[in-house]
C-alpha cells in the first residue's frame, strides 16, 4: 500500500469548540449563568434580577444586574468604600460590611424605583429569617425580587456572601433563601441560633476577637486594632457603630459622589499627543523642507538620530 500522508483540512479543524472568552479565563461559570439569566416566555421581555455580590482584598461590590441581549445593565450599585459616609470606618471587608453593603443597595433599588416606603424591610434586625412579602393591599405593587448571584464564590456556612444577601432581605428586596448558609446554622438539629446570627449582624464576632485578643496579647491587639484605638472605639463600642450606621443608611442611601480635589480629566490630558491634522502635517513637512534648503542641503544631527 502506497504512503498516505494525512492533512487535517478545514473540515478537521471545525470539529473544535472554542469556550467562551470567560469560561477560558475562569472568571464566569456559564452552567450557573444560564439559570440567573434564562427567563420563562410567558414574563414578556420582564428582566430578571441578579444580586451580585463580589469580594476583593479591599473592598465588597454588590451590585443589581439584569441581562440583555447587548450585555448586562447595572440598575444600582453599593460598594463598602462608601460605609465611611455612615459611620463604618474600619474592616470594610468582613462579615458585619457585607450585611452593611447589601443594606444599602437595597435602599438604595428600592428608594431609585419608589418602593422604599412601601417595603421598608427589618428595621431591628434580631437574627431571624424574614423573607419580603407582598402588602394585602390589591393594587400594592408586589415586593422587589432577585436572585443572588455568588459568581465562583465557595458557598460555604458562614459566607460573607450571605451576609450581603441577608443585608439585602432586611433590606425590604424579596430575595429566595433558607437560612442553612447563615452563620449559627447547626446542621444536626437543623435549626438556626438567632442569636449567633444577630452576633454578626452588629459585629459581635469582632468585638469577642478584640477582647479575647487583649487578653492573650496586648502588644498583637494594639498592633492589629491600631486603627480602631486612633478613634476612640474598644469593643463595647461596636454594637453602637453598627446600629447608628444602619439607620442613617435607612435615612439616606442615595448615592453621592466625592469631591474631586482636580479636574483630573483635564489633567490627563496634559500628557496627551494630539494627531495632527492634514494641514498640519503638509505645514511640518514644508518647514523640513525650508530648513533643509537654508541648510545648503545638509541633514541636521537631531534629524538623523530620530530617522
Amino acid at each position: 500500500m502506497p504512503f498516505v500522508k494525512k492533512i487535517k483540512s478545514d473540515a478537521y479543524f471545525s470539529r473544535f469548540q472554542v469556550k467562551y472568552r470567560r469560561r477560558r479565563e475562569g472568571k464566569t461559570d456559564y452552567y450557573a449563568r444560564k439559570r440567573l439569566v434564562t427567563q420563562a416566555k410567558n414574563k414578556y421581555n420582564a428582566p430578571k434580577y441578579r444580586l451580585v455580590v463580589r469580594f476583593s482584598n479591599k473592598t465588597i461590590t454588590v451590585q443589581i444586574v439584569y441581562a440583555r441581549l447587548q450585555g448586562d445593565f447595572v440598575l444600582t450599585s453599593a460598594t463598602s468604600k462608601e460605609l465611611p459616609r455612615y459611620g463604618i470606618n474600619h474592616g470594610l471587608t468582613n462579615w458585619t460590611a457585607a450585611y452593611a453593603t447589601g443594606l444599602l443597595c437595597a435602599r438604595r433599588a428600592l428608594t431609585k424605583l419608589g418602593l422604599a416606603d412601601k417595603y421598608e424591610g427589618v428595621a431591628e434586625p434580631d437574627g431571624t429569617l424574614v423573607l419580603t412579602e407582598s402588602l394585602d393591599d390589591e393594587d400594592a405593587p408586589r415586593p422587589f425580587k432577585c436572585y443572588l448571584d455568588v459568581g465562583l464564590k465557595r458557598t460555604s456556612t458562614g459566607s460573607r456572601v450571605f451576609g450581603a444577601m441577608k443585608g439585602a432581605s432586611d433590606g425590604g428586596i424579596f430575595i429566595p433563601h433558607s437560612d442553612k448558609r447563615f452563620p449559627g446554622y447547626d446542621p444536626e438539629s437543623k435549626e438556626l441560633d438567632a442569636e449567633v446570627l444577630k452576633k454578626y449582624i452588629y459585629g459581635g464576632h469582632v468585638a469577642e476577637y478584640m477582647e479575647s485578643l487583649e487578653e492573650e496579647d496586648d502588644e498583637r491587639f494594639k498592633k492589629q486594632f491600631a486603627t480602631y484605638l486612633a478613634d476612640g472605639i474598644g469593643s463595647e463600642d461596636i454594637e453602637e457603630v453598627f446600629t447608628n450606621a444602619y439607620a442613617a443608611i435607612r435615612e439616606d442611601p442615595v448615592f453621592k459622589p466625592t469631591e474631586k480635589s482636580k479636574d483630573w480629566k483635564a489633567e490627563s490630558l496634559k500628557f496627551k499627543t494630539h494627531r495632527l491634522t492634514y494641514a498640519q502635517r503638509k505645514e511640518a513637512i514644508a518647514a523640513k523642507i525650508e530648513k533643509f534648503k537654508a541648510n545648503g542641503g545638509a541633514v541636521d544631527e537631531d534629524e538623523e538620530d530620530d530617522e
